[in-house]
């Protein structure tokens, strides 16, 4: 990614830090006075206004009130070395698989010590970056992944994938050989000993508290980058370095975060590959879910084929990608949002509106189209309208039936509810990002 992208914000001295970490093997001795109030007041800023409270109870606005006394008291105790991460509330949030995904919610002002970490550990990996990696990087998303995956297939790059799913990654890393890892670039034993004080804290998860001793806490603004370190060391330059050399077709890795797939010219490569990655990823601590880690044969089908769709499919980033016939005769790569999404969607809306009846039909409405707005900017790609489609159908549903119930008297007819949408309308299906 070139340094302008990751500059926007950034002080001179960062500037400078961006400038020397292109070069691979350049080591960072000092850096920890870098994180200076002016640091910590550009970290407050980024802070999301709405973003759930730790422990303590202060939400962002109110840590704001005395903004110059907090930063400046902030900032002494880091420069003292007294500073200490509070202990994490976590919470569960529902996953596709029907368990429960933690998440753990930092004080304020640890949140503004670990933007302030994530935005000078960023400018200092950014630069070595392999182009594979797209998850939490600047200038690129999940769009952007999902457009190198239909680039490859359209191509004809690859006839086989391998999906790979890590189980429990973010709670599955070595913090040891993270900050093994961390001391290859950043010798400043200050800002390593600041990393291992947002590692190293404590969680109530309800009245219980634990102190795990693996893994980085999801939800910390600081994971993701530190979750991009730690697979560029063992995916992302093992792959460049070990496997492609090695295998005797055309390979392309693809990664978002820990959602990746592995695209294959030849079979005995996406075999070979698989059991040599379950060792690699053993070997620091991570380990492949053995059911949705697969290989995949996606080869294009023949033009003689009759059928307009082709059975063979793989799921990367919420969609299922398969071969779809398209107006001319030519089979192309699609996509449509997993069922699994799909329900978990409807079902979350379906929630929401049987909680939230009684409130006012307008605040109803405001809402709703907040959440299907949300879900139409990621699924709205091209060739997912009628899965756009049944996600309106869904919600328009289940928002009648819920309004029916406000109370015990007549309900709204369907032409009574349509006048309703006349004036509360939903948002419409439509294609919203381009993949190709």
């Amino acid at each position: 990614m070139p340094a302008t992208s990751i500059a926007d914000d950034k002080s001179p001295e960062l500037l400078k830090v961006v400038e020397r970490a292109k070069d691979p093997k350049f080591t960072f001795l000092a850096l920890a006075h870098l994180i200076d109030e002016e640091a910590l007041t550009r970290a407050y800023h980024r802070l999301r206004a709405d973003a759930a409270v730790g422990i303590d109870g202060i939400t962002k606005e109110q840590y704001g009130q005395e903004l110059e006394r907090n930063i400046r008291d902030l900032h002494e105790r880091l420069r003292t070395k007294r500073w200490r991460h509070k202990p994490i509330r976590r919470i569960h949030i529902p996953k596709e698989d029907g368990k429960r995904r933690p998440i753990g919610i930092s004080s304020t002002e640890d949140k503004v010590v670990q933007e302030a970490l994530r935005e000078l550990v960023e400018a200092i990996y950014e630069p070595i970056f392999h182009d594979c990696s797209y998850g939490f990087r600047r200038g690129r998303s999940a769009h952007d992944a999902l457009r190198s995956v239909n680039g490859m297939l359209f191509r004809g790059e690859v006839s086989w994938i391998l999906e790979i799913d890590v189980e429990s990654f973010f709670d599955s890393i070595d913090r040891k050989m993270l900050i093994r890892m961390l001391q290859e670039r950043v010798v400043d034993g200050s800002l390593k000993r600041l990393v291992g004080k947002c590692l190293h804290v404590g969680v109530f998860d309800g009245d219980e508290y634990s102190e795990p001793e693996e893994g980085t806490v999801q939800g910390s603004v600081l994971s993701p980058v530190l979750g991009n370190i730690y697979l560029h060391h063992v995916l992302d330059g093992w792959f460049e370095r070990d496997v492609i050399p090695r295998i005797r077709g055309r390979a392309r890795l693809i990664r978002y975060a820990d959602d990746a797939v592995i695209g294959f010219e030849n079979e005995a490569d996406a075999w070979k590959v698989l059991a040599a990655l379950r060792k690699r990823f053993e070997r620091y601590g991570l380990r492949l879910h053995p059911e949705k880690t697969r290989v995949v044969s996606f080869m294009r089908p023949e033009r003689t084929t009759k059928n307009g769709k082709a059975k063979a499919t793989f799921d990367f980033l919420g969609f299922t990608h398969y071969w779809r016939r398209a107006r001319s005769g030519r089979w192309m790569p699609w996509v449509r949002t997993r069922t699994a999404r799909l329900r978990r969607f409807a079902g979350a809306v379906a929630d929401w509106c049987r909680s939230h009846r009684h409130e006012p039909v307008k605040e109803q409405h405001a809402a709703l189209t907040r959440r299907i707005a949300g879900h139409f900017n990621y699924f709205g790609v091209n060739g997912n309208v009628p899965c756009l489609q049944h996600v309106l159908r869904a919600c328009t549903v289940v928002w009648h039936k819920w309004l029916n119930r406000r109370s015990q008297r007549a309900s709204k007819t369907w032409d009574e509810f349509n006048d309703l949408l006349q004036r509360y309308p939903l948002p419409r299906a439509s294609v919203r990002v381009q993949l190709w």
